[in-house]
C-alpha cells in the first residue's frame, strides 16, 4: 500500500488539489476520491483507480477542505473540520449484530472497559458457569455451546451501571435461540418481562487483525466476574481439529469461555473458548467471522425441544454390524 501511495502522489501531480486518505498503518493514498461506498472508498491516483477498504481508513481529507477549510457547493459556505466525522454504526437486523461502518479510533483498555463492561455477562447453569456478551439491546447474547451443553435451566448475571454505581442483577428467563455444537457457539435471549434495554458491543473483523496486535478479554475466570486480561495476537490461523482459531497470550481460564476478545477499537474479534492447560499464554478464541455466519444462518441451528429434527441434536453414528460366520 505504501508503494501505491507514492505512485499516487506522482501520478496525480497537483498535491494542493488532491484528496488524502490516511490509513491505519500511518501511510496515505493521495489522489481524487471518485466514489464512496459503505465498504470502500475509490481513489483515482492518476494512472488507475484503486478501492480502499473502509476498515483500513482512519481519516478522509478532501482537497477543498485542505485549501479553504470550508464546505463548497452550497449557499453560505461554512467552516468544517478537515477530518471527516466517523460514520455511525449500523445494525444488521437479519443477523442481530452491530458493525461499525468506519473503524473507531484506538483507545486504552481502561477507557474501553468503562464503555464495554456492562455488555459482558456471566452465564450460570446448575453444572457450572461461563461468560457471554450482548449483541443486541433486546437481550440477545453469545456464549459457547459447551457452557450450556445439556442444560435448559440458565441464568444470566448482568452488571447495570446506574448513578455511577454497578448494580448486579440475575435474569432467569433465558431462552436458547440457536446452538452450533461444532462451532461451539450458542445464541441466548433474556425474556424477563421487566428487562431493560441492554448495552451491546459491536462485532469487528478478525481478518483485519495483525499478528502482534494488542487484544484483551473480559470474562469470569474461575467465577471472578468482570476480570480483564490483556495480551497480543500470536497467530490468526492456529489449526486445531480441522478448525482455525485465534491464538493469543491473553490469559484464558475456566469461566472465560464464551466471553469476548476485543481489539483496541472496542470491537469483538473473537469468542474465547479454550486454553492449553500445561502451558502459559496459550489461549484460543473463535474468530468473529464464524460468529457472524452463525448469526446470519441461525435458523439452521434453531433450538426447539419439541422438534426431533432439531439442529442441536447430534446422534452417535451407528456401529458396524458384525457379520455372522
Amino acid at each position: 500500500m505504501k508503494f501505491l501511495c507514492a505512485l499516487g502522489v506522482v501520478g496525480f501531480g497537483l498535491l494542493a488539489t488532491a484528496d488524502e486518505v490516511q490509513l491505519r498503518d500511518k501511510s496515505a493514498v493521495i489522489g481524487r476520491i471518485v466514489a464512496e461506498k459503505p465498504d470502500q472508498v475509490f481513489v483515482d491516483i492518476g494512472y488507475t483507480v484503486i478501492g480502499v477498504p473502509r476498515t483500513q481508513i482512519t481519516k478522509l481529507t478532501r482537497s477543498e477542505e485542505k485549501s479553504t477549510g470550508t464546505k463548497t457547493g452550497k449557499k453560505g459556505s461554512e467552516p468544517v473540520s478537515k477530518v471527516s466525522s466517523p460514520a455511525p454504526s449500523v445494525t444488521d437486523t437479519k443477523a442481530l449484530f452491530t458493525v461499525n461502518t468506519t473503524p473507531p479510533p484506538e483507545r486504552t483498555v481502561r477507557e474501553l472497559m468503562a464503555q464495554l463492561g456492562q455488555a459482558v455477562v456471566q452465564v450460570r447453569t446448575p453444572s457450572g458457569l461461563g461468560s457471554g456478551f450482548f449483541i443486541s439491546e433486546d437481550g440477545h447474547l453469545i456464549t459457547n455451546f459447551h457452557v450450556i451443553e445439556g442444560e435448559t435451566q440458565i441464568s444470566v448475571e448482568v452488571y447495570h451501571q446506574r448513578n455511577g454505581q454497578l448494580e448486579r442483577r440475575a435474569y432467569k428467563q433465558v431462552r436458547i435461540v440457536a446452538m452450533h455444537k461444532f462451532a461451539d457457539l450458542t445464541l441466548l435471549k433474556i425474556e424477563d418481562k421487566d428487562a431493560p434495554k441492554f448495552a451491546r458491543v459491536p462485532l469487528g473483523d478478525a481478518d483485519q487483525l495483525a499478528v502482534g496486535e494488542r487484544v484483551f478479554a473480559i470474562g469470569s475466570p474461575l467465577g471472578l466476574e468482570r476480570t480483564v486480561t490483556e495480551g497480543i495476537l500470536s497467530t490468526k490461523t492456529r489449526q486445531m481439529q480441522g478448525t482455525l482459531y485465534l491464538q493469543t497470550t491473553t490469559q484464558i481460564n475456566p469461566g472465560n469461555s464464551g466471553g469476548p476478545l476485543f481489539n483496541l477499537r472496542g470491537e469483538v474479534v473473537g469468542v474465547t473458548n479454550m486454553k492449553i492447560t500445561f502451558g502459559e499464554g496459550l489461549g484460543f478464541a473463535i474468530p468473529v467471522e464464524q460468529v457472524k455466519f452463525f448469526l446470519t444462518h441461525r435458523d439452521a441451528y434453531a433450538y426447539d425441544a419439541d422438534n426431533p429434527s432439531n439442529a442441536y441434536r447430534y446422534l452417535p453414528p451407528p456401529s458396524k454390524i458384525q457379520s455372522s460366520r
